[in-house]
This record gives C-alpha cells, sequence and structure tokens, in this order.
C-alpha cells in the first residue's frame, strides 16, 4: 500500500555496541519517527499488544509496552492502532490458525491507515514453517521476530518504521522487517517495562526449556536453559518493591533447575532464601515446577518462609507410569505421590494445581483410571484439564496409536467432573476462617466490591473502596461460592 508521508530519516553515529545501552540510543531515534508520525497524523501514534499463551508471555508483552510508551505511542484497547503486535503462542497449533484468522481481520484496517503497522512476535515465529507462510499471504506484516531477541524491540522498531515509512518504501511498497535467532545465550534485561499491576509484578529468572516432553514444542522455540545471575535477579526485585511491588512471580518454564548452567551454580531454593530476604517484599511465587526435580531443599525453604505462597503449581500430565515414561517426563507416578506427601508433610495448608492431558496417544482405559486415581489421592484445589492436542513438529504427532476423539472426550468429562467436585470440597472447608489476601482490582461486575487473592492463589470479593488496591488485609470467608469466596474485612 503506498504510504501517505515519508519519514526525514535520522543519521546514525556512534551506535552503542554494548546492552542494554544500544537499545536506548535506538529509543532516542524512535521517540523522533514517531514524534514525525504524529504531527503528520494530527493526533498521538497509538498501539496495541495482544497476548496469546502464558506467563512468561505475558512478562514478555509488559517489556513491549514499556518500550512502545517510552518512545512516545500511546495505548488504545482496540485493533484498530497504528501499530498492533500480536504476542503469538504455539503450544497448540489451532491457536496459530487462531492467529492467521486474525491477521486478514488486520490487514482491512491497514488498508484505511496510512499510518498502521503490524507486527508479530512470540513463540509461534521461532517456527519455520509459520514465517515462510507470512511471507508468502501475509505480505502486508511490517515486523516479525521471535522469542530470542525481545531485548532488541527497539533497533526492530526502528528499521520497521523505516522500511514502512522512507522513501524507498513509499516507492516500492513496505519491505516485511525480519529478524529470528535460532537460540541465544544473551540474557539483557534492564529495559522499560510497564507492569500491569503496580502492586506485583512477574520477574523472569531463567529462559528455555532443557526437558523436551514429547508432546511440547517449547524446547523448539524457546531454547536451551539459561538462568539469569543472582545478584541481577535480587537488584530487579529490590527496584520493583522501591516502586511498591509487594509480590513478585518467579518464572522460568522449569524453576527447579535454575542455576545450573550458571559459572556459580545456585539452586533454586537457594535464591529463594535470598529472595526472601528482601525488606518490603510480602509475596513470593513461583511457577512452573518441574516434579522431576523438585528437591527436599526447595520443600525445606518453602516449609520455613514466611513469604513463600500456600501454592505450589506441579504438573502432573498423566497418572500412568507407563504413558509417563512416553512423555520422557523422567518421573512415574508412585515418585509423584510420594513427593506430594513430603510437600503435605512440610507445608500442610499448600494448595496443589495442576495440568493434566488426556487422551495422549497410546492411552487405554487403565492409563487413565490412573491418573483418576492420582487425582483422588492427591485432591487438587485445582487443575488445568486439556485434551491431547497432536503439535506439528514433537515426537509424540508421529505415534500412531492415536485416540479416538470420542473416546478422549467421554475421558475428560468424567476427569473434570471428578476434579471439579473434589475442588469444590476443598475450597468449602476454608469457610469461616479469616486470612490474608491482596486486594488486586475493583470488581468488574459490582464496583462496591474489590477483588483479591488469598495466598493459596484463590479469588476472593468483598465489600470495599479503591484505596485498598495493592494492600494485604485479613478477610474473612463468608460463603464459598465453588471457585471464588465473598467474604468481609475482618
Amino acid at each position: 500500500m503506498e504510504k501517505k508521508f515519508v519519514l526525514n530519516l535520522v543519521d546514525k553515529k556512534q551506535i552503542p555496541e554494548q546492552e542494554p545501552e544500544r537499545q536506548y540510543y535506538f529509543m532516542d531515534i524512535a521517540k523522533e519517527y514517531i514524534r514525525q508520525l504524529s504531527e503528520a497524523k494530527g493526533s498521538p501514534m497509538t498501539f496495541h499488544v495482544s497476548t496469546f499463551g502464558c506467563q512468561m508471555n505475558a512478562r514478555d508483552s509488559e517489556k513491549l509496552v514499556g518500550i512502545l510508551e517510552k518512545i512516545g505511542y500511546v495505548e488504545e484497547d482496540s485493533e484498530q492502532a497504528d501499530f498492533v503486535i500480536y504476542n503469538t503462542c504455539t503450544v497448540r497449533e489451532n491457536a496459530n490458525n487462531k492467529v492467521y484468522g486474525r491477521l486478514g481481520y488486520l490487514n482491512g484496517f491497514q488498508k484505511k491507515n496510512p499510518f498502521m503497522m503490524i507486527g508479530m512476535c512470540g513463540c509461534m515465529m521461532q517456527e519455520p514453517t509459520v514465517v515462510e507462510k507470512i511471507k508468502q499471504s501475509y505480505r502486508f506484516v511490517n515486523l516479525i521476530f521471535g522469542t530470542h531477541n525481545i531485548y532488541k524491540f527497539a533497533e526492530l522498531i526502528v528499521t520497521a518504521l523505516e522500511n514502512s515509512f522512507s522513501s524507498h518504501a513509499a516507492k516500492r511498497g513496505t519491505s516485511m522487517t525480519i529478524d529470528i535467532w535460532k537460540d541465544t545465550d544473551k540474557i539483557v534485561e534492564d529495559l522499560p517495562v510497564e507492569r500491569k499491576y503496580p502492586f506485583k509484578s512477574g520477574v523472569n529468572i531463567m529462559f528455555g526449556c532443557n526437558n523436551f516432553c514429547s508432546y511440547c514444542i517449547v524446547p523448539y522455540v524457546r531454547g536451551r536453559e539459561r538462568s539469569r545471575e543472582p545478584k541481577e535477579i535480587i537488584r530487579e526485585i529490590e527496584r520493583l518493591v522501591a516502586d511498591g511491588v509487594v509480590e513478585v512471580m518467579l518464572l522460568g518454564q522449569n524453576v527447579n533447575s535454575y542455576g545450573k548452567n550458571l559459572d556459580e551454580p545456585m539452586s533454586f531454593a537457594q535464591l529463594l532464601q535470598e529472595i526472601e530476604k528482601i525488606e518490603g517484599l510480602e509475596r513470593i511465587r513461583f511457577m512452573t515446577s518441574h516434579p522431576k526435580d523438585l528437591s527436599d531443599e526447595l520443600i525445606e525453604v518453602m516449609k520455613n518462609s514466611k513469604k513463600i505462597c500456600k501454592h505450589l503449581h506441579l504438573p502432573l500430565q498423566s497418572g500412568s507410569s507407563r504413558i509417563l515414561k512416553e512423555m520422557n517426563r523422567r518421573y512415574d507416578k508412585e515418585h509423584y505421590l510420594e513427593l506430594v506427601e513430603k510437600i503435605r508433610a512440610a507445608v500442610p495448608d499448600i494448595a496443589l494445581t495442576t495440568d493434566i492431558i488426556v487422551g495422549f496417544p497410546g492411552e487405554t482405559e487403565e492409563d487413565f483410571e490412573e491418573t483418576m486415581d492420582v487425582v483422588r489421592k492427591v485432591r487438587y484445589d485445582s487443575a488445568f484439564t486439556f485434551i491431547y492436542s497432536k503439535r506439528t513438529g514433537t515426537p509424540a504427532a508421529v505415534k500412531e496409536e492415536q485416540v479416538p476423539p470420542e473416546v478422549v472426550k467421554a475421558r475428560f468429562d468424567r476427569l473434570l467432573k471428578e476434579v471439579q467436585t473434589i475442588s469444590a470440597e476443598k475450597a468449602q472447608a476454608l469457610t469461616g476462617q479469616t486470612l490474608p489476601v491482596l486486594i488486586e482490582e475493583q470488581n468488574g461486575q459490582d464496583e462496591h466490591l474489590v477483588t483479591g487473592r488469598l495466598s493459596n492463589n484463590s479469588t476472593v470479593h468483598l465489600p470495599g473502596s479503591t484505596d485498598l488496591i495493592g494492600k494485604i488485609v485479613d478477610v474473612t470467608l463468608k460463603e464459598c461460592k465453588g471457585f471464588y469466596y465473598l467474604g468481609e474485612l475482618a
């Protein structure tokens, strides 16, 4: 599409080689470009970030938003913004199809808006077939980058703006900016971040995954495990606390593997002990924990901690030792149940949640009953239940013993019913207790109510004003509504 405006390009001199200084240099250039475009448009340039997928992606999106606001873009809710970015997930193939559908929709807006750019990033972009498809069928996309070079976002924006609004682009049509890295050992933080909540924040402690579960694409798109230096993590959390944060969520594909690749190895348990010492920090959460290497040391730290929340997400995936082996999970049913026993002995009031896949290739009725047995024995506070989805590029996708869809659906329904019955019983047991709640927001349905979370991650609604937001207050749980509580200030 012919652009109506041509940027006056900045002459780049003495570009810093070191990060993050290099990115701040490009932020200044991008700021000048956005100023020019806003002037030509007659109103501020706007952006919209759509996030698909996990909490790692959500944290990445906060980084994107932080940089976009730094360079002068203004956020808006609509996908009719001047710069729309899809931060994609590729765990399931239908997620990919959803994104393609949305892209077609955006093309219509772009044809009407000469200032509009479209960006794609995240896990889906790490698949060569996806990038090829976008190059062939969605030529109107301006910027494509992956998971390994998100820290280069400012530099990539400058290139994309120049490719879209230069005199060259005006004559010959928009050029795509594509920068995909196969892998990296680089970790660059210390860049602008716009947090969704002022009082809580995700903190990346490691990136990548070495587990290669046979159904999962993540190690292929997120790369190998890389841990951040503990001093950098501590420094980041201290800055967050100084800025009003009372709760952090430590993020990693498998936090239990933290520190193994550091020059001076440090276990995840040891990192938690250091974070515990930070004054002003009230709550520590973390995810995800892989059962294969959840250590006795970590259980001991959780037992003695005053700040680690009473909630552990411990993915099971299957209760069948045979299926677990096929999944390459590297633990069996007995090990998992022993682990749960240890955790519950150390932290009796802990809430346990999990992930379960139904219908993995070759799953028999006996295998499924093993899963149901674990569910009944562990009695999870809640569970994320999934029907197995064939993921091209994973070993499980080529297995011939795919379970018939009607069998999978019947098993899934049985599992869901069991999980919901148990979680309702577990939740009911807390009714009448007075417990600390972090108030997070005004209730969306009733302005007289505020909503917060218990240490065990359960949701509580209670009467209260917005000045409670960000504070931890004692709340009496008056009524259990299954998946949430109604309470009142104690």
